[in-house]
C-alpha cells in the first residue's frame, strides 16, 4: 500500500529532524559535508533517465552540439555548474545543510569542475552582462567562475570552511591556482606526492619536502593565503590506505570486477621490499617505520593535517586502491584492529597529535621565517638541497616547549648528526621512528623511562644523535643540569 503524502512528509521532517541533532552533537569537533557536483548516477547519453537529464538535459549537463555528454568527471557526465539555473540549485543545497542542518563546512569534490564554463554559455546568461566569455566553449577554464564567486560572497557560505579538491578527470589541475577569493583552503595533492616521494627514499626532492614542511608557501603565499589553506594529506579515500602504502607497490583491484584496470596505476608507493602482507619480520619492521615516518611528517608540518579513517590502527583494503563499489569489511571501519597488536601505532598516533595540539609552533597563522626556523645538514647550519640529498633537518623555536629538532633520514644507510649547540641547554629524546613501541615516543606510560634515556646520554653529551636509515626524530631542547 502506498504511504499517504502526510505520512511521507512526517517521515521526511522527523529524518531531517534527526540527522540535524546528530550534526548538533557533533559540531562542537567541526563537521565537514563531502559534496559531489561534478557528476550524477544517470551516466552518458546512453544512460538512465533518473533525475536531472528528465528535468531538462542541456541545462543540468554539460552537451556537446550533437547531444554528447562531456565526462570531465570520469563519470560518464559532468553537471552544468555555471549555467544560473544549476548555480543556484547548488547555491540552495549549500545553504539548506548550513542553515538546516548545522554543517560547518564543505569539501568539494573534484572541484575544478565547477570553475569550468557552462554549455548553452553566453556572457548575459551568467553573468547579466556582456563580458569575458562570449566566445568560449564549453568547459573552458573560467578565471572569475560564477559559481565559485556566488558562494565565495554569499551571506550564509562566506563564514564556513570551504575546501576544493583542485583537479577534474579532465586534465585541469589548479593546487595552488584554485579561484579562491581569500576564503578557499584546498586538498594539496602536490604535498602528498612529494611526500610519498621524499619518504620512500627517492632522489630530488629535499628542497620540495622542506616547502611541504613549512604549509607549501609556493603555492600560497603570493596568493595571499596562508599555511591552513593547505590541508595537508598522505592517504585518503581514493587510492590506497598507509598501510597499504608501505605494503604493495601496484594496485589488486580485481575484487572491482574490471579485470584490474579501475583506479589509478601511478601511487608513488613502496612495498619496503616484498608484495603483500605475507613477508619477512625485517620488511614489517621497516613498515611500521615508514608508517610512523609519514605520520610524523603529517604532524609536524605547517597546514591542517589530514587522516583518512582507519590509517590511525593500520587498516588495509589488500592493496584495492579503487574500493567505491564495496559495501563490506573492505571499506568498513575495523574496531576490533585498532585494539589488536596494532594498537601500538594507534598509541604513536594518538601521541603525535597531542604533542601537535600542545606545540605553539606547528600550527602557525602564518609562513615560518628565519627568526623561527632554521634549516639543518648532518651539520648545524649547513642543509643539504642537492639532488642526492635524502636528508632534512630544521630548528624550530615554540613558545611553549621552548625549540624542537625534528630530522628526517630517508637514505638507506645510518648516519650520525651532529646537533646545533646550545650553550647551557641541551637536547633530549623525544621521538624515534626506528624505536619499537613504546620506545617510538617516549611519553610517561613507557615502562623504566630512565634507563631508556640513558642509552641516548653518551651520544647527546657530544651534541651528536645516531639516526637509522628510513627514520625521523624529534629532539626537545631542555636546561642542562650539569652545567
Amino acid at each position: 500500500m502506498a504511504k499517504s503524502a502526510q505520512e511521507v512528509g512526517g517521515s521526511e521532517v522527523e529524518a531531517a529532524t534527526t540527522g540535524s541533532g546528530e550534526v548538533k552533537s557533533i559540531s562542537a569537533s567541526g563537521v565537514i559535508m563531502d559534496v559531489v557536483f561534478n557528476h550524477t548516477a544517470e551516466g552518458n547519453e546512453k544512460g538512465p533517465t533518473l533525475s536531472f537529464r528528465g528535468v531538462d538535459n542541456s541545462v543540468f549537463y554539460m552537451l556537446a552540439p550533437k547531444g554528447e555528454f562531456y565526462n570531465y568527471s570520469g563519470c560518464g557526465n559532468t553537471f552544468n555548474c555555471n549555467h544560473y539555473v544549476v548555480r543556484q540549485f547548488i547555491l540552495d543545497c549549500l545553504r539548506y545543510w548550513v542553515t538546516e542542518m548545522h554543517v560547518d563546512g564543505f569539501r568539494f569534490d573534484l572541484a575544478s569542475i565547477m570553475t569550468r564554463g557552462s554549455s548553452l554559455w553566453d556572457a548575459v546568461n551568467v553573468y547579466g552582462n556582456p563580458i569575458e566569455g562570449d566566445m568560449l566553449t564549453t568547459g573552458t577554464p573560467l578565471s572569475s567562475p560564477p559559481l565559485i564567486d556566488m558562494i565565495s560572497n554569499d551571506p550564509i557560505l562566506h563564514g564556513v570552511k570551504l575546501i576544493a579538491e583542485a583537479w577534474d578527470c579532465g586534465g585541469l589541475y589548479q593546487v595552488g591556482m584554485f579561484p579562491h577569493w581569500g576564503i578557499w583552503s584546498e586538498w594539496n595533492g602536490k604535498y602528498r606526492d612529494i611526500v610519498r616521494q621524499f619518504i620512500k627514499g627517492t632522489d630530488g626532492f629535499a628542497g620540495a619536502f622542506a616547502e611541504c614542511l613549512c604549509g607549501s608557501p609556493s603555492l600560497y603565499q603570493e596568493g595571499g593565503r596562508k599555511p591552513w589553506n593547505s590541508i595537508n594529506f598522505v592517504c585518503a579515500h581514493d587510492g590506497f590506505t598507509l598501510a597499504d602504502l608501505v605494503m604493495y607497490n601496484k594496485k589488486h583491484n580485481l575484487a572491482n570486477g574490471e579485470d584490474n584496470n579501475d583506479g589509478e596505476n601511478h601511487n608513488n608507493s613502496w612495498n619496503c621490499g616484498q608484495e603483500g602482507e605475507i613477508v619477512s619480520i625485517s620488511v614489517k619492521k621497516l613498515r611500521k617505520r615508514q608508517m610512523r615516518n609519514f605520520l610524523l611528517c603529517l604532524m609536524v608540518s605547517q597546514g591542517v593535517p589530514m587522516i583518512y579513517m582507519g590509517d590511525e590502527y593500520g587498516h588495509t583494503k589488500g592493496g584495492n586502491n579503487n574500493t567505491y563499489c564495496h559495501d563490506n569489511y573492505i571499506n568498513y571501519f575495523r574496531w576490533d584492529k585498532k585494539e589488536d597488536a596494532s594498537a601500538d601505532f594507534f598509541r604513536f598516533c594518538c601521541l603525535m597529535t597531542k604533542f601537535r595540539h600542545e606545540c605553539e609552533s606547528l600550527g602557525l597563522n602564518d609562513f615560518p621565517t628565519e627568526e623561527r626556523l632554521q634549516w639543518h645538514g648532518h651539520s648545524p647550519g649547513m642543509p643539504d638541497w642537492s639532488e642526492t640529498s635524502r636528508f632534512v633537518a630544521f630548528t624550530l623555536v615554540d613558545s611553549v616547549k621552548g625549540e624542537l629538532y625534528i630530522a628526517f633520514n630517508m637514505s638507506h644507510l645510518p648516519t650520525i648528526v651532529s646537533l646545533p649547540e646550545r650553550p647551557g641547554y641541551r637536547w633530549e629524546p623525544l621521538v624515534d621512528t626506528s624505536k619499537p613501541a613504546p620506545f617510538d615516543f617516549l611519553a610517561d606510560d613507557v615502562p623504566e623511562i630512565e634507563t631508556a634515556l640513558k642509552q641516548y646520554a653518551h651520544f647527546l653529551d657530544a651534541s651528536l644523535y645516531p639516526m637509522l636509515s628510513y627514520s625521523s626524530i624529534i629532539l626537545l631542547l631542555s636546561p642542562d643540569s650539569n652545567t
